[in-house]
């Protein structure tokens, strides 16, 4: 490869990453996690199902964003403001859940991580409002470079803690009834452990405004190839560390009489971090709980970025009767944005601190049951007439479209029947 192809490349990468982090906080610390310590690998084929199925439409955020220069939200008003006003909607409706889930676990690792378990929300607080500061000064840039870096680190201290819990095996030494999973009681978790495997399909619009942010940044238009790679990259090693976690929720935990994962975010931290020191040893706790808080960071602050984003652009479209690179994102707004997001966020936290895995819960299970749309507006947009043909997904996907469509439809339609049954 030469000089200029390693430039390009370099310019590219950053949103794949910026896309890996916001998947391996909450869907693979919790959700991967409490799979393996409650039902073992029984839910294997559940995790590796959602990163399949939802893949096109991640993909198609990147897609859109490298073959038209602007974000897939654009391509929302395109189809109508309907759309667009559907997608403004339903952001609002899920944005504080979302990012109160992604707070409440930063939260706990930080406090394991300095001692802080006896200062409970002002740990919060302060978390928050740095977060806040982080990107109202820094932005994009600030948020490339420490993503990088923190996510490097954990994807190496993972991958060690998983050849070193296969090299000395479970921890339960006795055969363990594996417990049913098309119960009515198992349904609920499945789908809120797919809501967020790899994370949840709304956010598909974030890789597109951090595409085409990060064209700005560098003042370099990659190809379509050099797009994928870099989102490419990133879902892989996503999708790769969900069994990671999976499986030292299941060596650890499963079959033991500490299956299930504490409530609160500071003691469930010790318990995830534990797992790691478990296989690694002691001596690479510090390592292991700053890499953890590191990477649940890099996942927050990725987090109020996308939403303050996603509001910001939304809005100047709404606002707007141009569309595309004419009407121009409000900075105010961007930051007005993240301030709601990041008081709304909190207000949650502060009734639901003491349920963490309740509201993760039903952060995950909102997000699954919105996914179906986003799915099918994806796939109209990027085989339609507003992406050139040369763009256009191969057939393979198209059809892997299909399937995911059919897929994230389904078992929303299954989880609301039990809902309604349950009701009655």
């Amino acid at each position: 490869m030469d000089k200029q192809r390693i430039s390009n490349l370099l310019k590219t990468l950053g949103p794949g990453i910026l896309f890996a982090s916001t998947c391996i906080g909450v869907s693979h610390l919790v959700q991967s996690t409490r799979a393996g310590a409650a039902f073992g690998f029984a839910l294997v084929p559940f995790v590796i199902a959602a990163n399949v199925f939802k893949y096109p439409f991640f993909e198609f955020g990147s897609r859109y964003a490298n073959a038209t220069g602007e974000s897939i939200i654009d391509g929302y008003k395109r189809l109508g403001k309907w759309m667009l006003w559907s997608y403004f909607i339903l952001t609002i409706g899920t944005m504080f859940f979302v990012s109160a889930a992604v707070g409440a676990v930063t939260s706990g690792f930080m406090q394991n991580l300095f001692g802080l378990t006896d200062y409970g929300l002002m740990v919060t607080i302060i978390l928050f409002l740095g977060c806040a500061i982080i990107l109202m000064l820094g932005k994009y840039g600030v948020l490339d470079s420490l993503v990088k870096i923190i996510g490097a680190v954990l994807l190496l201290s993972s991958l060690l803690a998983f050849v070193l819990a296969l090299i000395q095996g479970p921890e339960a030494k006795h055969a363990v009834e594996q417990p049913e999973v098309w119960s009515d009681a198992s349904i609920p978790f499945i789908i809120a452990l797919m809501g967020w495997m790899p994370t949840a399909v709304d956010l598909s619009a974030w890789n597109s405004l951090w595409t085409v942010e990060r064209m700005k940044q560098t003042g370099y238009h990659p190809t379509l190839k050099e797009t994928l790679l870099d989102f490419n990259f990133g879902y892989i090693v996503s999708a790769v560390l969900s069994l990671c976690f999976l499986t030292l929720g299941a060596y650890m935990l499963f079959g033991t009489d500490n299956n299930s994962l504490p409530e609160g975010a500071g003691p469930f931290a010790s318990a995830v971090i534990g797992m790691f020191t478990n296989f690694i040893g002691d001596w690479s706790y510090l390592i292991i709980a700053a890499a953890s808080f590191s990477i649940m960071f890099g996942t927050a602050i990725a987090v109020f970025d996308g939403y303050g984003r996603s509001l910001s652009r939304t809005w100047a479209l709404i606002k707007s009767d141009k569309v595309g690179q004419e009407v121009q994102s409000s900075s105010s707004i961007y930051s007005w944005g993240i301030a709601v997001v990041v008081a709304g966020s909190f207000a949650i936290v502060y009734f639901l601190s003491k349920n963490l895995k309740d509201l993760v819960d039903i952060a995950t299970t909102l997000s699954f049951l919105i996914a179906p749309l986003i799915a099918i507006v994806n796939y109209k947009l990027v085989t339609g007439l507003l992406v050139p043909a040369s763009y256009h997904p191969k057939k393979w996907l198209k059809y892997l479209s299909w399937a995911g469509i059919i897929f994230l439809t389904g078992f929303a339609v299954y989880y609301l029947w039990l809902l309604v049954n349950s009701w009655l």
